[in-house]
């Protein structure tokens, strides 16, 4: 039996496909993202709504607090523990999401290789704190790759990735690159002709606000403070500095569809190293024809092709 990962970029319609799917082949979904973990966040992260989640059970969404510490290797630890009770129960686990690096996790697993140094770890974030931007800087000469998966804004995996370089003289992209793909995983992307999906990503933002994203950003910055990790998604982030002033509100609309357009082209590059993945393009067939292959990948992988 192969196991199947449905992913593609932000918004191009994972979710629709996949909730028909599941239910009419008793089919349970393990999700693949870093900001659908965080109760409370809903609405900002397109999580799947209450009556999505009673049609099909849904795992690791909604599960911990934003000021909460998880990472890839937690992800791992309890998507293969889920995996294995469904398996047991004979329900199929469907793997559903677009964070690379969990995707990563589950079909690469993770690279251990280099032990955390706490004092050069320390080190970094002080030098960081005296000079805004140095360690962005330091990364993009070191280790460009990493640079360009990482986020200018996580410093987490970006001092990571300078710990490693500066304790080996090896680039963390090549260390992690070495790892095979399991063959135990068949990828599929869907995704859509760009124009297509820049515009369902504008209306989703609008979507997003109409639906009082405003008012679930408000509430969270009261029980939680500002700063962190979770608040760096996108939509979170823009419309804090909306609400402390540093711009008005369709600024900060602006703001959150262009980053949202630029995190899905991100997305769409970091898919595109899977080599076996089989990719559907939604935009050049229609619905039907879309559950149809999707449902026949499925039906496979189960049977074990």
């Amino acid at each position: 039996m192969k196991y199947v990962i449905i992913s593609g970029p932000t918004a191009v319609g994972k979710t629709d496909l996949v909730i028909e799917l599941c239910e009419k082949l008793n089919i349970q979904i393990i999700s693949i993202d870093s900001r659908q973990i965080y109760k409370y966040m809903n609405i900002g992260t397109a999580k799947p709504s209450p009556d999505e989640q009673k049609k099909v059970k849904h795992h690791l969404i909604d599960f911990i607090e934003p000021d909460q510490y998880y990472n890839a290797f937690l992800f791992r630890q309890d998507a293969l523990k889920i995996k294995e009770q469904l398996v047991s129960k004979n329900i199929y686990p469907l793997f559903v999401g677009g964070t690379g690096l969990y995707i990563d996790a589950i079909v690469k697993g993770m690279f251990e290789g280099v032990p955390r140094d706490e004092n050069l770890r320390k080190e970094l974030s002080e030098l960081e704190k005296k000079e805004p931007g140095i360690l962005r800087t330091m990364l993009e000469k070191y280790d460009p790759a990493s640079a360009a998966k990482i986020h200018p804004s996580d410093i987490k995996r970006t001092i990571r990735a300078l710990e490693v370089y500066l304790k080996t003289g090896k680039r963390i992209s090549q260390l992690q690159n070495h790892k095979n793909i399991s063959d135990e995983y068949q990828i599929i992307v869907l995704n859509r002709n760009r124009d297509e999906l820049h515009e369902r990503i504008n209306q989703r933002v609008e979507k997003m606000i109409e639906n009082g994203l405003i008012d679930e950003v408000k509430s969270l910055i009261e029980k939680y403070p500002k700063d962190i990790n979770a608040f760096q998604t996108i939509g979170y982030k823009e419309l804090i500095l909306y609400l402390e002033g540093k711009y008005n509100l369709k600024t900060a609309i602006h703001l959150i569809k262009r980053n949202t357009r630029r995190y899905a082209r991100r997305q769409i590059i970091w898919l595109r190293r899977y080599k076996n993945a089989k990719w559907l393009n939604l935009s050049e067939i229609s619905r039907k024809e879309a559950l149809e292959k999707l449902e026949n990948f499925l039906i496979t992988a189960r049977e074990g092709g």
